[in-house]
């Protein structure tokens, strides 16, 4: 076996870069024990330290955790044309030039490798692309961001919004700009990548609609809690109508589902298919030392030559509007016929009611439902109906619901 080193060259040192230098020199002769090469950090590049050419030149390997799309598209395709293998965990980049990527992976025969850009340490991507990938994926949808997932666990405790980010801040779970992760944005981009993954199509982050958490309210959580719900950001990939739905928004599950117990920083994604039923891998979803160690394993995999580079896209039609149950939530003037009228409209348009929960009485009355699924674009259109009732007192409020329960 070669005594030579296997360099990398490391893009960026910032939390998960300063962490991944550290893991890579703890783990290093582990590593050659069963590779035969010992890996070593052959060059750094931060804005004030190295140089790009000389550090592409000395490296077997690159990893870019610089983030952002410029430089950090240029510095791949770069390192991919030269020959190099490439790890990264930029979701963004990839979420919206991972065509690019892909076909000049191909085109030079290297490794892409993405492990930490989907779900911190959780091995989605790495089971995706190996364990399943002569399986057919029907759907793929999970916890994709650990910062909301705290919030919402927070929420469901009691705590408002507002105090829920604040400790999500404080513990850093959360950054101090928490706006791609509270808005969808941040797992929007993820599921476009594991949408690329599962179903080989190509999927960019303006693909996927996305809702976020800011919304919420917290009796919300408290009438679903009645109705046997919890709530989490849900991210989904699925075939539909014979193309593809992908979307994030919150969504309340029933406690049989096996995202329903995922709570705090955690992520957990589950794949279903009928060779395989359903598989849900679970861990932490953020920190700097757990997104490192997904690198340092991307690294490890293109040294013993696992995982080849992505096959062609196979497209598959995006689908917008599909079905789903839903929770409505209606804050109306307790009078009688009001359920009546409201139960009327929503059957003239195919809406049919699960699930009954009505308090207060007078002028503070509500009105909290779980349908059965019904077509997004049905539920939308008899909500605007309903809301011109001149006993709602407030705008309706919906949230997506996953009925299934594997139990």
């Amino acid at each position: 076996m070669s005594s030579e080193p296997f360099r990398v060259g490391l893009l960026g040192f910032g939390t998960v870069g300063s962490a991944f230098a550290e893991l890579l020199e703890e783990r290093a002769a582990e590593i050659e024990r069963f590779n035969g090469r010992r890996p070593v950090i052959g060059g750094v590049l931060t804005r004030s330290r190295g140089g790009f050419e000389e550090i592409l030149s000395e490296a077997d390997l690159i990893v870019e955790l610089i983030g952002g799309l410029e430089p950090a598209r240029d510095y791949l395709l770069r390192s991919m044309r030269a020959g190099r293998h490439v790890v990264t965990a930029n979701k963004q980049l990839l979420s919206q030039h991972g065509e690019e990527l892909f076909e000049t992976a191909r085109e030079h025969d290297v490794r892409l490798r993405f492990e930490a850009a989907v779900a911190g340490a959780v091995p989605v991507v790495r089971v995706l692309e190996e364990s399943l990938s002569a399986t057919p994926i029907e759907r793929i949808h999970g916890i994709v961001n650990g910062t909301t997932n705290f919030i919402l666990t927070e929420m469901a405790h009691g705590a408002s919004y507002a105090d829920a980010l604040k400790d999500a801040q404080r513990r850093g779970f959360a950054e101090a700009d928490p706006s791609d992760d509270v808005s969808g944005r941040d797992a929007a981009a993820k599921m476009a990548i594991l949408a690329r993954l599962a179903f080989g199509t190509p999927v960019h982050l303006d693909d996927v609609r996305y809702e976020g958490i800011e919304h919420l309210h917290s009796d919300d959580l408290e009438y679903a809690r009645e109705l046997g719900l919890g709530l989490k950001l849900i991210g989904a990939a699925e075939r539909r109508q014979g193309g593809l739905s992908v979307h994030v928004h919150p969504t309340f599950l029933y406690s049989g589902h096996p995202l329903a117990a995922v709570a705090g920083p955690f992520n957990a994604v589950t794949v279903e298919s009928e060779a395989i039923t359903e598989i849900t891998i679970s861990g932490p979803g953020a920190g700097g030392r757990q997104t490192a160690s997904a690198v340092l394993g991307d690294v490890v995999s293109v040294m013993t030559g696992g995982a080849r580079p992505p096959a062609p896209p196979l497209p598959l039609r995006l689908i917008e509007d599909v079905e789903s149950a839903f929770y409505l939530h209606l804050d109306v003037a307790d009078r009688p016929g009001v359920l009546a009228a409201v139960t009327q409209v929503l059957g003239e348009h195919d809406v049919s009611i699960k699930s009954v929960v009505q308090r207060g009485m007078g002028e503070r009355a509500r009105l909290v439902m779980v349908t059965h699924p019904v077509l997004e674009s049905s539920l939308r259109t008899a909500i605007a109906r309903v809301g011109e009732f001149d006993f709602v007192r407030a705008a309706p409020r919906t949230i997506r619901v996953i009925e299934e329960e594997f139990v």
